[in-house]
């Protein structure tokens, strides 16, 4: 927090993607501190020159510094830092914090998510139109499919818009292709332990630590009664991964 909102140093990185000296520093802080406490995981995050010694790792840390960087650099406050356990390709628990909201939204496989200590449970579905973050173009394909809905606020940072999902706030959080591990591994289990599945629209559940770390387009859904033109509309706009890999993300 004593980089945000203030002139920092930014750099581009090879995809024209932004990073900051704060994104190092956090980044160097999680090693050190996380590999201090578990020297026997395995470390996967976006400023860390990938380490294919992971693969070989039963259970490994996957970190985002901080997710939704634009964001930050901007001085907008939805910005996060993403953290999850991965074991055996599977998150198993995550933490994802706002700190300029003070929102801590963490999980543990079969214990259940929380929102700033406080139980995090599966909202009811009691809006008429449901509520969708997503790109332009994916809007105007669930227009000409006839969906009502309304457009959900920007978030800058993939994993804290995911999570919006188990608050209510959203009905429908989506993710572009290409997303990578660091992006949603946290948000996964966080939503699986709400009962809201993360869903790659070729693949179905995502899968960890593999050599490939990006994923596919993504969606979180409160009601699952429009997986399917949400899936087609996703697969329109972006394709599956693996037939389109010379496609932009």
């Amino acid at each position: 927090m004593g980089y945000f909102r203030r002139d920092i140093k930014t750099w581009s990185k090879k995809n024209s993607s932004p990073v900051t000296e704060a994104d190092f520093l956090v980044d160097e802080f999680l090693k050190q501190t996380l590999l201090a406490a578990r020297p026997q995981y395995g470390w996967l995050s976006e400023e860390t020159t990938d380490d294919l010694a992971r693969l070989n790792k039963q259970t490994i840390f996957v970190v985002d510094p901080i997710d939704g960087t634009r964001g930050f650099i901007r001085g907008d406050d939805g910005w996060s830092i993403s953290l999850a356990i991965v074991k055996d390709g599977e998150a198993i628990a995550g933490v994802i914090y706002a700190p300029a909201r003070d929102e801590l939204y963490e999980a543990i496989k079969n214990g259940g998510a929380k929102l700033n200590s406080a139980p995090l449970l599966k909202p009811d579905k009691n809006k008429e139109r449901p509520v969708i973050a997503a790109a332009e173009a994916v809007f105007k394909k669930l227009k000409n499919a006839g969906i009502k809905f309304e457009c959900g606020p920007h978030m800058p940072s993939l994993a804290h818009r995911l999570v919006q999902v188990s608050t209510g706030k959203l009905d429908i959080a989506i993710g572009r292709r290409g997303a990578q591990d660091w992006d949603i591994a946290a948000a996964t289990i966080i939503l699986e332990e709400c009962g809201i599945a993360l869903e790659d629209a070729c693949l179905g559940g995502p899968k960890f630590n593999r050599e490939e770390t990006r994923h596919g387009a993504l969606a979180a859904m409160l009601d699952n009664s429009l997986r399917a033109v949400v899936n087609d509309a996703l697969i329109d706009v972006y394709g599956c991964l693996e037939n389109n890999a010379d496609k932009k993300a």
